[in-house]
């Protein structure tokens, strides 16, 4: 049989790595619940037509399948889900009747996109998320609270600061309004585009394929280039000219973010005029979160306000939600070496066996151990001690057991030092009890 090749934007981790994630999404759940945040979890399919009417037809989603389906099967109405929005949004509305609103709610799944594999982009990928929906109408202060959630759920890992750059889709959609641009969910799509192909190329888009003349393409670039960490940026929009109602409630809504979340969190969100969210049903406040020092893997943590996501033509169910993509944020510093894990094993110590005949008081050892919490697996085999240890060493098990006729040892095999034990009591130093995350 032949090796097999890794498929590209398909990322497997080591068990290093593994372990590293799996520590990431322990700490991401623990602090959603310290806020209040509710956990479920969504079908890993949703139906082609929901899919491809939410703004995401740029995309390629992958089709739901049997090899041996029949002609008539419904499945390829299905499709994998790219984001958890859409299908929460689905969520909400399938079960509003049994629901308390406001709805805090976090996921952490996997979703799919078949688009072009490259750092930090990936065609399977783990996101965590967090909205806040109501019913009818959503209070302007969960805009604030979000992103300080957020924060403070990066906060407690080994990552460099974040910084979360925001804008308003009707401060940008009234200002392209105001130039007389019909189109603006398009422009903003183009605007979308602006780090990935420069404003010459976007100008150019602009100009094509929405037919603006120039000074229109240039006053789009001109907005785009504002970024303020007060509500300074206010002035220097009006300061180009452009009047309308949109971008006047637009402009409000941002500052009033920008200035309360500088009041709780100072440096963390900066209002930056280009970020545009390419989704169609973001319709207010939009967020893009980069790591400072790693701003080449883009945005790690994004989203926005929807009002009109969910409904179902009675009642609608506003939220407003951040996704931070875990595989967007790990994977490239994992493989880099910038993050990794103390040892590969969640293993804390081994128990030698001296002989074959002595495997069945071992198994017994261990379990004792493990009654207490404390990670402990047995020797595969009794080789002489030395070998052992060395099984231990390379896996990164500090302790190994040693047990005779006169007691139980326990040997740091990092420092050589060996102390007789009880298994009842003992305790390792509690860095050592599970692997860390530690940071290059």
């Amino acid at each position: 049989m032949p090796r097999p090749q890794p498929l590209s934007g398909f990322p497997e981790l080591l068990p290093r790595q593994r372990i590293v994630e799996q520590q990431v999404v322990d700490h991401l759940r623990r602090a959603f619940e310290l806020h209040g945040f509710a956990n479920v979890r969504t079908r890993a399919v949703e139906p082609m037509d929901q899919l491809l009417r939410k703004g995401e037809t740029s995309k390629e989603v992958y089709v739901l399948r049997r090899l041996q389906a029949d002609s008539g099967s419904g499945d390829a109405g299905l499709g994998l889900h790219f984001d958890l929005t859409v299908p929460f949004a689905r969520y909400v509305l399938e079960n509003a009747g049994k629901l308390q609103f406001p709805f805090r709610r976090y996921q952490i799944q996997p979703c799919w996109r078949g688009e072009r594999p490259q750092e930090g982009r990936y065609r399977e990928f783990l996101q965590a998320d967090i909205d806040i929906v109501d019913q009818g109408e959503l209070p302007a202060h969960y805009e604030v609270e979000i992103p300080l959630v957020i924060a403070d759920a990066l906060r407690g890992l080994p990552l460099p600061p974040v910084r979360m750059h925001v804008n308003n889709r009707k401060l940008s959609q009234g200002f392209y309004q105001g130039l007389g641009i019909d189109d603006t969910e398009e422009a903003l799509r183009i605007i979308d585009k602006l780090d990935k192909i420069g404003a010459e190329a976007v100008a150019k888009l602009l100009m094509d394929e929405l037919g603006v003349g120039p000074e229109q393409a240039e006053a789009c670039l001109r907005l785009a280039e504002i970024t303020s960490a007060d509500a300074s940026f206010v002035d220097e929009v009006k300061a180009l000219g452009v009047a309308n109602p949109l971008l006047e409630e637009g402009l409000s809504e941002l500052a009033a973010v920008v200035e309360a979340a500088a009041a709780e969190a100072p440096g963390l969100v900066v209002a930056d005029l280009k970020i545009a969210r390419g989704l169609d049903y973001y319709t207010g406040t939009v967020y893009e979160t980069f790591l400072e020092g790693h701003e080449g893997l883009g945005s790690v943590c994004s989203g926005g306000r929807y009002d009109t996501l969910a409904s179902d033509g009675k009642h609608t169910y506003p939220g407003v939600g951040l996704s931070i993509g875990v595989s967007r944020l790990l994977v490239p510093l994992l493989q880099s070496g910038r993050l990794t894990a103390t040892r590969e094993v969640p293993t804390c110590v081994l128990v030698a066996v001296a002989g074959e005949e002595d495997r069945s008081a071992s198994n017994a050892i261990a379990q004792r151990l493990r009654a207490r919490g404390i990670p402990t697996q047995v020797s595969p085999s009794a080789a002489k001690y030395g070998k052992q240890i060395k099984f231990a060493d390379r896996r990164g098990i500090p302790f190994v057991l040693f047990s005779g006729e006169d007691g139980h040892q326990m040997r740091d095999i990092r420092s050589g030092e060996q102390v007789p034990v009880d298994l009842d009591s003992w305790e390792p130093p509690a860095e050592d009890l599970h692997p860390r995350i530690v940071a290059e």
